[in-house]
């Protein structure tokens, strides 16, 4: 046969392909019906571990087991996702565990931070309850968790993520320690200036101390000092006020101009982040399951089955729920070597249908699935 009548040949056996996928998805949705009717839940591994083993023991070589499997994998794929859709339809989506507010009181919560006055972190907590807010600062991110965890404050506002510099991948761990959950989130143009004692010069400065990530984002400023050694310290605060103690002219530091008006510094140069446009989104994190009317953007952490093609399963939820997955990253699962959390952004609310129906969906078939806030 020619190419032209090869290509009818597939055409009519794609017509029959299309006839039995729907012939099949029907008898799903009976499927479905009956799990509805008794109870039962809609993911069952081992019985499509038998399926797919079944199906590939049917094929004639090692190329098509590989694919047909692939195929029937996605077959029950959506097969999963119609089930999910009808127990939607059916009422039986279930409550999450999370209370909307209408909004937070401002005015009578207590708010913490990490770092000290003239922190970034501080500028972000302003920014988002106001500039009388009641706060207090802490020494450690995971200080700031743990007063969260006592009652001591009532929101805590931490670093999550630097356009430059990328994620704070401790304040990521912390989500997966603690009980806490994010409820809102303020982005802040950062603009880092070096800052020494009143009277230093830039030529004078031979030591600077700063935040890792604010070293980071200074990299090409310090490259062309390359003279001057770098500390690492806490918060860029931090750095500020040792300087402003040890009262040594030859020491710097990289933080905001905030803390260097707190502190008593003098700016020696503004603008060493090589960036222009340089941000940092800071999320505000509380002890409660509550997420605020109208919160658009839901973050979620899972861990999923060490086997190939499971977090590509995974990401189908999003798609078929035509959900918009705006961020994923992945960190490393303490003491399971070479197995990681993955950590997903995405656009919605806790209460459309389509999130539920997508979190069901990744709950069932997630090894496990947390969500961390809905803001």
């Amino acid at each position: 046969m020619d190419l032209k009548e090869l290509r009818v040949e597939i055409d009519k056996v794609d017509r029959q392909i299309v006839e039995l996928y729907e012939k099949r998805m029907d008898i799903a949705s009976q499927v479905a019906d009956y799990k509805i009717a008794n109870g039962k839940k809609v993911f069952d591994k081992e019985r499509e571990d038998q399926k797919l083993k079944a199906v590939g023991d049917l094929t004639h070589s090692e190329f098509n087991k590989v694919g047909v499997e692939e195929l029937f994998s996605q077959l029950m794929s959506m097969s999963r996702k119609l089930q999910y859709q009808k127990l939607q339809a059916h009422g039986a989506s279930g409550r999450l565990p999370f209370i909307r507010i209408d909004s937070i009181d401002y005015k009578n919560c207590r708010v913490c931070y990490q770092g000290a006055e003239g922190a970034y972190s501080e500028i972000a907590m302003k920014e988002f309850f106001g500039e009388e807010v009641n706060s207090f600062h802490v020494e450690s991110f995971r200080d700031a968790m743990a007063v969260l965890e006592d009652g001591s404050a009532d929101y805590a506002v931490l670093p999550i993520e630097n356009s430059t510099a990328g994620i704070v991948s401790e304040i990521y761990d912390l989500l997966t320690e603690y009980e806490h959950y994010i409820i809102g989130e303020q982005i802040i143009e950062i603009r880092h200036c070096l800052m020494g004692l009143p009277g230093a010069k830039l030529s004078d400065i031979n030591t600077v101390y700063s935040h890792p990530q604010s070293l980071m984002q200074s990299a090409k400023f310090l490259s062309e000092h390359s003279d001057i050694r770098q500390i690492s310290m806490k918060n860029n605060a931090f750095a500020a006020r040792k300087v402003a103690e040890d009262g040594d002219i030859t020491q710097g530091a990289i933080g905001s101009t905030l803390a260097a008006r707190i502190y008593g510094l003098e700016v020696l140069q503004e603008g060493v982040n090589q960036a222009e446009s340089n941000s940092t989104r800071f999320i505000i994190v509380t002890n409660q399951k509550v997420f605020l009317k109208g919160a658009g953007k839901i973050s979620i952490c899972m861990e999923i089955p060490h086997e190939a093609g499971s977090l590509y399963h995974m990401m189908s939820h999003f798609i078929y729920n035509n959900l918009n997955m705006t961020k994923i990253e992945s960190r490393p699962i303490e003491d399971r070597n070479w197995e990681y959390r993955f950590f997903i952004d995405f656009d919605g609310n806790l209460e459309d249908s389509a999130v539920k129906n997508a979190l069901r969906g990744l709950r069932e078939e997630a090894k496990m699935l947390k969500i961390l806030g809905n803001y």
